[in-house]
């Protein structure tokens, strides 16, 4: 079995962590760089602003005490910032400088500064008019006095700290998502453990029942949706294996039923036509000839009622009926029948009428095969009851006979097509083995239930169920 899946999901897992870090070396770089810029010039603002504006800076080469006491606190202020602080005069000299000793002549001059472009909120990064061997993060807020511009403010910020803060920044994003692909890698063995083990055990299952191994049982026993899915194929194969058991024995049955009368006719026939049967004789085999002719069309008849009955989404003609009048009139096309064998059909109804809502058709087929069974397997001389009742708007049927009864051990298999029991199979010649089946498709379209009752040479008692009618008669 190839591990497309698995190699799959590791492969994914591969591809979003290089994407991952592409998208930090790339874009996040930019990102952290940018933020840091604008905390980092604000801050400095911020700092030149509220320097530019003390009485100290305004009044600057007015008081040499005050200015020596400038000095040192600028030159705090820039070992806490990490930066250089400057004040500069309009025509660009550096009147003091914190990385240098206060002077009081011979200015450095600036070659080439123009305030103009470094005003304001504007920052710059470069080497400042070519001030600095390297890049610094400049600010620069002008110093005025009777609405004019007596100096500028200057702060400088090396670069390097910048990307000191950016390396460390950066690092621990690399540290985060290093860490977070590996609580991805952790997934792999936990997926394979909890996902692609039981799915290739599903996999094996479903090979097997397509290879026909359909008793194959996939050991798979989780409550969840891989679990649900184990247990239904499971249950699907056994589903199949019973139905292919129950084609065979159904093929092989009806092979049965139908090979009998066929050799039965074709012997007397071919019997009758070569004269080996006298023609004195010959009305005799003609009337075995009708009556294995009359098994095979009720074992038709039979299996093309079972067909219909298997039929999905069939639809069943319900109609409001007296199922007690449908009882009657059952009952009396037994009279010929029951008179040969003197047997009598005792009726014991509820009410004149009682309604029930089925399809009539078909309740009047299930009434006609229990009554003919009761019928075949009575003694002579006896009492077939056949009895209706209701309780809670349930309608119940009972058909009740004093015949040989069904063996304990039989019970179960009673309604399975073609079944015969040993026993009853010399006072059931005419019998396919399909009218209790047709009795069971019946009641279970109708959504009712049917039981049996019954005891070896006492008697056995159907009982089914129909839904009462809810129109008043």
């Amino acid at each position: 079995m190839k591990k497309f899946l698995y190699v799959k999901y590791v492969l994914a897992i591969v591809i979003l962590g290089l994407l991952g870090f592409c998208t930090i070396y790339f874009v996040g770089n930019r990102q952290v760089q940018k933020h840091l810029e604008s905390v980092y010039s604000g801050e400095l603002y911020q700092e030149a602003t509220t320097i530019a504006q003390s009485h100290d800076v305004q009044y600057f080469q007015n008081d040499e005490e005050r200015d020596n006491q400038l000095y040192e606190n600028l030159c705090t202020l820039a070992s806490y910032r990490h930066c250089d602080v400057w004040i500069i005069s309009p025509k660009g000299e550096i009147l003091l400088n914190t990385a240098s000793e206060p002077k009081t002549e011979d200015f450095p001059i600036i070659t080439g500064f123009n305030p103009g472009t470094a005003s304001g909120s504007y920052y710059r990064i470069g080497d400042f008019f070519h001030q600095f061997s390297e890049p610094h993060l400049s600010v620069m807020v002008p110093v005025t006095r009777n609405m004019s511009v007596e100096s500028y403010v200057a702060m400088h910020l090396p670069m390097r700290v910048l990307q000191e803060q950016h390396d460390a920044l950066m690092n621990m994003i690399y540290i985060l998502f290093l860490l977070f692909l590996l609580i991805m890698m952790a997934i792999i063995p936990v997926f394979s453990l909890m996902i692609y083990r039981p799915l290739r055990k599903i996999i094996q299952g479903a090979d097997a029942f397509a290879a026909g191994n359909l008793k194959y049982n996939i050991p798979l026993e989780k409550e969840d949706e891989l679990g649900y899915l184990a247990g239904t194929l499971n249950y699907m194969s056994d589903e199949l294996d019973m139905t292919g058991n129950y084609q065979r024995k159904f093929i092989a049955n009806v092979s049965h039923d139908f090979r009998s009368p066929l050799t039965s006719i074709k012997g007397y026939t071919e019997a009758i036509l070569d004269g080996t049967i006298p023609p004195e004789m010959q009305e005799k085999y003609l009337k075995i000839v009708v009556h294995e002719t009359d098994r095979l069309y009720k074992l038709t008849q039979s299996l093309l009622t079972l067909n219909n009955l298997d039929e999905k989404g069939r639809q069943l003609d319900y109609s409001d009926f007296d199922i007690n009048s449908i009882i009657k009139s059952t009952a009396e096309s037994f009279e010929g029948t029951c008179r040969q064998k003197r047997i009598s059909i005792e009726l014991l109804l509820t009410g004149q009428t009682l309604f029930v809502r089925a399809d009539m058709g078909q309740i009047q087929q299930v009434l006609y095969n229990l009554i003919d069974n009761a019928i075949k397997f009575s003694p002579e001389e006896s009492v077939i009851k056949v009895e209706s009742s209701l309780k809670h708007d349930t309608v119940f049927i009972s058909v009740k006979d004093k015949g040989c009864g069904i063996p304990k051990a039989s019970l179960g298999k009673i309604w399975d097509r073609f079944y015969k029991i040993d026993s009853s199979r010399g006072k059931d010649r005419k019998g396919t083995g399909l009218g209790l089946a047709i009795v069971k498709e019946i009641i279970n379209s109708h959504k009712q239930n049917i039981n049996v009752i019954s005891t070896e040479d006492v008697g056995t008692e159907f009982i089914f169920t129909l839904q009462k009618s809810t129109e008043e008669r």
